[in-house]
């Protein structure tokens, strides 16, 4: 069982400085990747993506994720290169079909999101490849289309997000590996294995290996502080979660996958929250096994432990607390623990 290579995610909720400050502490302290999340109405992350690649040297710049209904998969192929340029071939592309409810708030279809993303998929590897992409889609469509300048790596992986069924098998069909966002439990993974399999075998093709899951953490010596203190957020999470997902019940159906939680349990939790009690009052033990990793350093080894079970290759933690590079650097000790 080979432990998951450990990465730090940002995204567009912090200033750009914030962004690249966490990604040198994340470098500094033996982190292999950061990765940088972005959705509708929040701050783009591609000046705090910039500023890393060049505060960085060793670092793998992630994506996490670009969406085709703000970017065009013409204009995702050209930024990702350029990028991957700036920073010297060590970019990761992930791309996801967004938040629904705000692709609509923009005024676009939000019909065919699995189609979307087969579309922004095939076209943007095909520019990164230097070809002339003729494709036409039932969403995104290019012709006769080629990129005016060479990618530096034109086999450059595209990780695909997918929580629910039908998109994890276009996932094992056209990605080349998938992107697992918060709030779906460790064993999700190899459930999520299993499903892309099924994919790829329709596809003729293998199965892709790369899994890189999204989860919250707060770590250090106070184990009932640490736990406390990802309750608050693990709440917050899952009120708006919750209500976003009201028309994808196959996400919905993901999040409590293998959570050892009753849907009734989910909507009671989440009415109190709302309702104004605190998360960490509401929220027992079960949710923060579920959807976070938070204590001290045993529970965080302990944790790593269950997503390597599950066939996690890369695990991306959020950094929650009051004091994230506090929490980087402990991690980073405990880390030095379990080489």
């Amino acid at each position: 069982m080979k432990r998951p290579t450990i990465g730090v995610r940002v995204h567009g909720g912090m200033p750009p400085a914030r962004c690249i400050a966490i990604a040198e502490a994340a470098e500094r302290h033996g982190f292999a990747s950061v990765w940088f999340a972005e959705n509708p109405f929040n701050r783009g992350v591609l000046p705090a993506v910039a500023g890393a690649a060049l505060a960085t040297r060793n670092l793998t710049i992630g994506i996490g994720v670009f969406n085709p209904y703000n970017r065009h998969p013409t204009l995702i192929a050209m930024e990702i290169a350029a990028l991957d340029e700036l920073a010297g071939g060590r970019v990761g592309l992930g791309i996801g079909s967004g938040i629904g409810g705000r692709v609509m708030q923009m005024g676009l279809s939000y019909e065919k999101p699995l189609a979307a993303m087969r579309d922004a998929i095939n076209i943007t590897r095909g520019m990164l490849r230097g070809e002339t992409v003729n494709y036409s889609g039932a969403v995104f469509s290019a012709d006769h289309v080629r990129l005016e300048f060479a990618a530096p790596r034109p086999d450059m992986p595209i990780y695909m997000a997918a929580m629910g069924e039908q998109a994890l098998r276009v996932a094992g069909q056209v990605g080349d590996g998938l992107m697992i966002s918060n709030l779906c439990p460790p064993a999700f993974a190899q459930h999520a294995r299993t499903i892309m399999a099924q994919g790829a075998a329709k596809a003729g093709r293998g199965t892709p290996t790369t899994i890189i899951q999204y989860m919250p953490c707060v770590a250090g010596p106070d184990r009932a502080a640490a736990r406390t203190r990802v309750k608050d957020t693990l709440g917050e999470m899952l009120s708006a979660y919750w209500r976003l997902y009201d028309r994808w019940p196959a996400t919905k159906a993901a999040i409590m996958r293998d959570s050892g939680i009753e849907e009734h349990e989910f909507v009671a939790a989440i009415d109190r929250i709302r309702a104004g009690e605190r998360p960490s009052e509401v929220l027992d033990d079960r949710f923060v096994n579920a959807y976070a990793i938070a204590g001290d350093a045993d529970e965080f080894a302990a944790g790593v432990a269950k997503f390597a079970a599950a066939g996690v290759t890369e695990l991306v933690l959020t950094f929650v607390s009051g004091d994230p590079m506090q929490d980087m650097a402990y991690v980073a000790d405990v880390l030095k623990t379990l080489q």
